[in-house]
């Protein structure tokens, strides 16, 4: 019997759930806040970017000209020179007593000479005579003249303004100064200005050759189109320059063409060597659609941007991504409307489909378009 009446009292309790109105059991939640605005319409330039690094415009290996031993090291490590200072100097002795010698020479070919044309006046010495001792002075001022460039390359100069090395040879070593095998003793390298290298590939080459055919852009090769380069540690794009040479082929191993800009270094701050980020005048007066880069959502491989409908109903765009124009705000090619209103706000609490309460807001006051 107490287990019939227990039955009943269950049956009981599912009837009295059953009998609650479905509506009753489910809270309504309100439809989510979302600040919506236009895309930002504006005419931008368009920059591209590129990786290089800085070179010197100009770099000289020192090297010995003179065999001998090394006298004296007439700079300190990484000081600048200027083009004409004496940076070593090679033990002169031997070469002093060989201009001696010459100039002794010389002066005894010259004489003989002078005697030869007043005997040939006299008609006492053959012209054969007096070519012969012609001759001889040329060979013996031949020999003068190598002489005071062995005496003068003792002296070895920079043949540039720039920061030098360090001394690659201590004074007392022997330096050989032949042709084929001369002693390298420093190098010197220019500072200011300063070429920046780098690499582009072979369809930015077409791209600025198409634009350069229908005048969108002047070429590279022609045109000293601006650059603006940052450094590893900066934030902006601050050292500005411009294009002076796009190399004449394309590396077929790797498939790009080196580019290379120009800017000055009048503080000499940057070495060559660093590594850098430089932008590339790409086109000029662009009518763009600009979004901030943070609302852009991926699913998968496509990019998206949620829009509100005129039913305040989550829509979804797919969009064609173009560079970032500002640390914040993205290009979009294709995909989006100047009129379609993209949520900004509150991405996180919207599905597509889903209501909304838009607050209408203007998102270019909040972005600067520069």
């Amino acid at each position: 019997m107490y287990r019939q009446y227990l039955l009943l009292f269950v049956v009981f309790l599912m009837l009295s759930g059953c009998s609650q109105p479905e509506s009753e059991n489910q809270q309504q939640s309100p439809a989510p806040q979302v600040d919506i605005s236009k895309p930002i319409q504006a005419v931008i330039t368009e920059w591209d970017e590129y990786t290089g690094r800085f070179g010197a415009v100009e770099e000289v290996e020192i090297r010995a000209r003179v065999s001998g031993y090394l006298e004296q090291v007439k700079f300190k490590d990484g000081q600048t020179v200027n083009k004409g200072d004496v940076l070593f100097i090679i033990d002169q002795r031997l070469f002093q007593i060989a201009l001696k010698s010459a100039e002794s020479r010389y002066a005894l070919a010259k004489k003989e000479l002078e005697r030869g044309n007043d005997l040939r006046k006299r008609n006492s010495i053959s012209q054969e005579e007096v070519d012969r001792r012609l001759n001889e002075l040329e060979i013996a001022r031949a020999a003068l003249d190598s002489a005071k460039l062995d005496i003068e390359f003792t002296e070895v100069k920079s043949p540039i303004t720039g920061l030098v090395s360090r001394d690659l040879v201590n004074v007392g070593n022997l330096v050989n100064g032949s042709a084929t095998n001369a002693t390298l003793l420093t190098t010197v390298v220019s500072v200011n200005p300063i070429h920046f290298y780098f690499d582009a590939s072979e369809g930015d080459l077409l791209k600025y050759m198409r634009l350069s055919q229908t005048d969108q852009r002047k070429s590279s090769r022609t045109t000293p189109n601006p650059v603006k380069i940052k450094l590893q540690d900066e934030d902006t794009y601050a050292h500005e320059g411009v294009m002076d040479f796009v190399d004449n082929r394309v590396n077929q191993s790797t498939g790009t063409i080196q580019g290379r800009a120009i800017l000055d270094n009048s503080d000499g701050f940057i070495l060559p060597g660093i590594f850098g980020r430089m932008r590339l005048l790409a086109r000029e007066n662009v009518s763009a659609l600009l979004v901030p880069d943070a609302i852009i959502g991926t699913d998968q491989s496509r990019k998206f941007v949620y829009t509100v409908n005129d039913n305040n109903q989550v829509g979804r765009k797919f969009v064609k991504l173009g560079k970032l124009h500002t640390p914040e705000l993205r290009v979009i090619v294709s995909g989006l409307e100047a009129t379609d209103n993209i949520i900004v706000n509150g991405l996180m609490r919207v599905r597509p489909g889903m209501p909304t309460q838009p607050n209408e807001v203007n998102v270019s006051e909040q972005f600067s378009v520069k």
